[in-house]
């Protein structure tokens, strides 16, 4: 199955880098996401972020509760990100982790593509299974 939609942030809080060595910086980052489309709820989002003196090489890791519904079911699941921005070459992938599905959403599958726009909106593609 195949969900479509868009997506704000907010609530950004990044903290003071953790561990900072020779210009390669760690820090906390949380956020909110609020879903419209075929995926309607909010995203609580943990994230580490890696960053360097320069300024188009960075990456992250997080993890983020979905609270939605979903084709009609309503439940939670948990997104693996990993994202990676080197000179401009760009990957991101957001998993769903296994066995996070809960309620109607027990035994979701798939993986959620972000796209961003020149404008800087944000819309997802979500190739999923139930």
């Amino acid at each position: 199955m195949n969900a479509k939609g868009t997506f704000v942030t907010f609530g950004w809080t990044p903290q003071e880098p953790y561990d900072v060595v020779d210009g390669a910086a760690l820090a906390f980052v949380t956020l909110s996401k609020t879903f419209e489309g075929d995926l309607a709820g909010s995203g609580a989002v943990t994230m580490i972020v890696s960053s360097s003196e320069r300024e188009d090489s960075r990456s992250y890791v997080a993890m983020e509760r979905v609270s939605c519904t979903l084709g009609g079911r309503t439940g939670t699941f948990v997104l693996q990100h990993n994202a990676v921005s080197n000179e401009g070459d760009d990957s991101l992938t957001c998993t769903v982790v296994p066995g996070s599905g809960t309620g109607e959403l027990t035994g979701l599958r798939g993986a959620l593509q972000i796209h961003i726009a020149p404008d800087g909106s944000h819309s997802y593609t979500f190739d999923y299974e139930l």
